[in-house]
């Protein structure tokens, strides 16, 4: 009878994970702030991010700085109970997140149909007033390929695990050898803003090219989205799902890997799990990850060529660069510094959203395995950056679809600065 009682426990708590087998009942679900006053306080917090029973929306990364907890009904009590013996300060900041995820799909479709009934150009459905699915960001891209071909060219660079295209844009004013600065967003499925603001920024960039001079001697190639099936997924099924849609083999049914602790740079060192239940697992081996696979392929394809690489993730305004897996500085690390200062201080002009600077593990945690360590530690890129977008948690992942735009708008801005630094440094 315990035997059968402790197996019923482990499949409860792998169908309450983020990543159980079924969509998680969010039905009564809530999100904890908490604040960590002490070093005791912050080890707490990373073993209890560790165990995987919640779903921390922003994991434990210095005394003083808030965590954003989310927990399922039932899970509650048991971390109100937790926190509160151990004396760690927490206020509950959403309150019924089934019924805050429907305001949000509601206000997201209300948007998309009034797009569709508004948009001036009959060749695609995109815009910037609403978070869109797969097929119109694929329509649109491949729209810009084909009304500006000039400059334009659309690519597909392999398929993921569900057999979905992975799509590229390439933009270039032609010449040969120009440096490139590659830009991807989308890595974990939830992120919609990350995505939508790399859309954006193509956008502007391609239907505007004569107002940027840079492009006359620097090449963009643009990802909007490397998992595309876990992103996909969260607009069908699962709002907050984070990883690829693989299979793992788990006895309970489990799917995916985290896309951004699959690199093959210390591969599975720090800040990640070897639990197929977990969000932050990551894989069976480096590289597991078909998706993690062909974006790696084209870092290498161009890595002679590429100046910078820019990562796009949300939620919390950071602009870090690496190391994710150690609390060291690369030696060059000054100067990345200073061309993440000059691009945040653009991006601040517009809106006065303010941004932390600085490497991985000392401005958020420490995670192995990152994209933006392997770029710079295996391909040679100097300048990667991963850029978490807004905002500092009041909305988390369900970024209202109005601040799209202005999100956009101001990452431009820190964007272009980055474009004209490597066309005078490498142009």
């Amino acid at each position: 009878m315990k035997v059968l009682t402790f197996v019923l426990v482990l499949v409860g708590l792998a169908a309450a994970l983020p990543s159980g087998p079924v969509n998680p009942d969010i039905t009564g679900a809530q999100v904890f702030r908490v604040n960590p006053t002490s070093a005791a306080h912050l080890h707490y917090l990373y073993g209890l991010f560790m165990q995987d029973l919640y779903d921390f929306w922003t994991e434990p990364r210095a005394v003083g700085k808030n965590v954003d907890i989310m927990a399922q009904r039932w899970m509650v009590p048991v971390l109100k109970a937790t926190l509160s013996k151990v004396g760690i300060e927490h206020t509950v900041i959403i309150r019924d997140l089934a019924e805050m995820t429907e305001r949000s799909k509601i206000a997201n479709d209300r948007a998309l149909e009034v797009a569709k009934r508004t948009n001036p150009n009959p060749k695609h459905n995109m815009d910037w007033t609403a978070y869109h699915r797969l097929d119109d960001i694929y329509g649109y891209m491949d729209y810009l390929a084909t009304t500006y071909s000039d400059i334009a060219q659309v690519e597909s660079y392999g398929k993921t695990f569900e057999g979905r295209d992975m799509k590229m844009l390439k933009l270039s004013k032609g010449g040969s050898g120009k440096p490139i600065v590659f830009i991807d967003g989308g890595i974990h499925a939830r992120e919609w803003i990350s995505t939508a603001t790399v859309s954006y920024m193509m956008s502007q960039m391609v239907e505007n090219s004569g107002s940027h001079a840079f492009l006359d001697k620097v090449d963009f190639y643009f990802l909007p989205t490397i998992n595309p099936d876990g992103y996909e997924f969260s607009h069908t099924n699962n709002r907050y799902w984070r990883k690829t849609r693989s299979a793992t083999g788990s006895p309970f049914g489990c799917k995916g890997v985290d896309p951004n602790r699959n690199w093959d740079f210390h591969w599975d060192e720090v800040g990640t799990s070897n639990e197929p239940c977990s969000d932050i697992y990551s894989g069976s081996k480096a590289f597991s990850e078909v998706e993690m696979r062909n974006v790696r392929d084209q870092l290498n394809k161009y890595a002679d060529k590429i100046k910078v690489y820019l990562t796009f993730h949300a939620f919390s305004q950071l602009w870090m660069y690496p190391w994710g897996y150690t609390s060291a500085l690369p030696a060059d690390w000054k100067d990345l510094d200073n061309l993440a200062f000059d691009a945040v201080e653009a991006l601040t002009s517009v809106y006065g959203t303010l941004y932390e600077i600085g490497s991985s593990t000392n401005t958020i945690y420490a995670a192995a395995g990152g994209s933006d360590d392997w770029g710079k530690g295996v391909a040679g890129i100097k300048y990667t950056y991963t850029v978490e977008l807004r905002d500092t948690g009041n909305y988390g992942f369900l970024l209202p679809p109005s601040q799209i735009t202005p999100t956009g708008k101001e990452t431009l801005e820190g964007v272009k600065v980055v474009g004209e630094f490597v066309a005078k440094t490498y142009g």
